[in-house]
């Protein structure tokens, strides 16, 4: 499994946008999670914080992810300032299949994925009109369209980041898995703000 820093390399060249990561002075509201190749549920072990509003909380969740790390005997990792964006979660991924070689999937994302399992699926190379048809499938499709005062999106991004995703899974040699959860997408931009990236 790639690092944090090893995918973020790998998407730029393919320019796929994820979130700023901060050295110093973050502006808030940040994200705060662990990136180790030991930890493959990050929220399930309470390391990933959203909405961390100023510095003392952000210093209290390192302390307290630092004791949950020390307790699972993780041993080599970093811990991230993430810029916070807003926008839709959704996921997009890649999981290679032994008959049907790279299939590419879409759907609602960050927790719900695993409540609504609502995704739609189509085997690499994808074609615009195979992504507007992913996009169209999941019952969620009504959120795109402003549903109830949410913001409006352009599908054409949503678009765009399926055919790169299209693009590196087959470019990409060894890839066994992508997994971009969550994916947000707002009226202006669309982000990969996480990535499990597994090579065979």
């Amino acid at each position: 499994m790639l690092s944090y820093k090893d995918a973020s390399a790998l998407l730029s060249g393919y320019d796929i946008l994820m979130p700023k990561i901060y050295q110093k002075d973050p502006k808030f509201p940040v994200v705060l999670k662990v990136d180790s190749q030991e930890v493959i549920h990050k929220t399930e072990l309470g390391l990933v914080v959203v909405g961390i509003q100023d510095q003392a909380q952000l210093e209290e969740n390192i302390a307290r992810m630092q004791k949950v790390l020390e307790k699972n005997k993780i041993k080599k990792y970093s811990l991230l300032v993430q810029e916070q964006v807003k926008g839709l979660e959704l996921l997009m991924g890649m999981k290679k299949d032994p008959s049907f070689g790279q299939v590419i999937l879409f759907g609602l994302g960050g927790i719900h994925v695993e409540i609504f399992n609502d995704v739609s699926m189509r085997i690499a190379p994808l074609k615009k009109k195979d992504c507007l048809e992913m996009i169209n499938e999941i019952r969620s499709s009504r959120l795109f369209d402003g549903f109830r005062n949410s913001p409006k999106i352009d599908k054409a991004m949503l678009v765009s980041l399926l055919m790169k995703l299209s693009e590196l899974s087959m470019k990409e040699k060894n890839l066994k898995e992508i997994d971009f959860n969550p994916v947000i997408v707002n009226e202006k931009k669309i982000y990969v703000a996480d990535a499990r990236i597994i090579y065979a």
